[in-house]
């Protein structure tokens, strides 16, 4: 079975990379660890919260790869031991990407009460009109 996707409708033409990025958005896992929110901060901006307890700045890393927003955390362990009656707080490594678009960037990043913002802003897309000739014998004039 052939399977049909949208950027091989007879009218999307150069749409082959959206639909590369929509299959990694959906291969970046579903784990729920971290979990996130992402708001609409403005006409031109959003906010990406993840609930990082427990990890300090230190611990965090942000990076951009390929339009792709990447945030690692890892913790390191103590190494004095301890005996845990319960152990409720994850201190596990985790990595959570998100896809961005054409002309998205990282505005900043904060770390306050166990949240860290993400701020991004998409630039305004240039209008851009031209003319475009159009070549072939010229039509004889009378």
């Amino acid at each position: 079975m052939t399977r049909t996707t949208f950027a091989l409708h007879p009218f999307m033409l150069g749409f082959e990379q959206v639909e590369r990025l929509v299959e990694r958005a959906a291969k970046a896992g579903s784990d729920g660890y971290p979990p996130f929110n992402i708001e609409q901060t403005g006409p031109r901006s959003y906010r990406v919260t993840l609930a990082v307890a427990g990890f300090s700045r230190e611990n965090l890393n942000i990076t951009i790869e390929d339009n792709e927003l990447v945030v690692r955390g890892r913790q390191e362990e103590n190494a004095e031991p301890r005996i845990f009656l319960h152990r409720g707080i994850a201190a596990r490594q985790f990595q959570r990407n998100f896809v961005l678009a054409e002309g998205v960037e990282v505005a900043g990043a904060s770390l306050m009460d166990g949240l860290l913002h993400i701020d991004l802003a998409k630039s305004e897309p240039e209008t851009v009109v031209r003319t475009v000739p159009i070549a072939g014998p010229v039509a004889d004039e009378e």
